[in-house]
């Protein structure tokens, strides 16, 4: 199934824009690999940094594939189905991952902060209290003192 989807997806990407769109071309190069690397992250990444910058360098990779598959389609067929190389693609795609990038930094961070400085001290009243709460028995008889 997500080798249907896959293959669906770069069927897209070599198929020209409507007209409509040219305008938002490098923008929806950046909305798209900033949603793409949003939704990798969720699923395999979470809090994990080497996984995060892996997703990133996949990503690139996979967008300076698509812009060379692009270029080489029009020799291939014997319609031109798409444009021809864009570096400037290149580097919207780059910098919708970097934003993403920059906010699962912020949101990384946001958590480990909040951890460490509201949940844990919460943590640590709450296992004081439990000790002083708790009812004390003598060892040696097991009658409450």
């Amino acid at each position: 199934m997500s080798l249907f989807f896959l293959a669906v997806a770069l069927v897209g990407f070599m198929v020209k824009l409507p007209a409509v769109f040219h305008n938002y071309d490098k923008q929806l190069h950046a909305a798209f690999y900033f949603f793409a690397a949003a939704l990798l992250n969720i699923l395999f990444a979470k809090k994990n940094f080497l996984i995060h910058f892996l997703i990133f360098a996949v990503l690139s990779c996979m967008g300076i594939v698509i812009e060379y598959t692009q270029q080489y389609s029009n020799r291939f067929f014997a319609n031109r189905i798409h444009g021809r190389f864009d570096p400037e693609d290149v580097k919207w795609n780059v910098i919708g991952l970097i934003a993403f990038s920059v906010v699962w930094v912020l949101i990384i961070s946001m958590r480990y902060f909040l951890k460490a400085v509201v949940i844990a001290p919460m943590e640590d009243e709450l296992i004081i209290s439990k000790e002083q709460n708790e009812e004390k028995y003598c060892p040696h008889c097991g009658e409450k003192l």
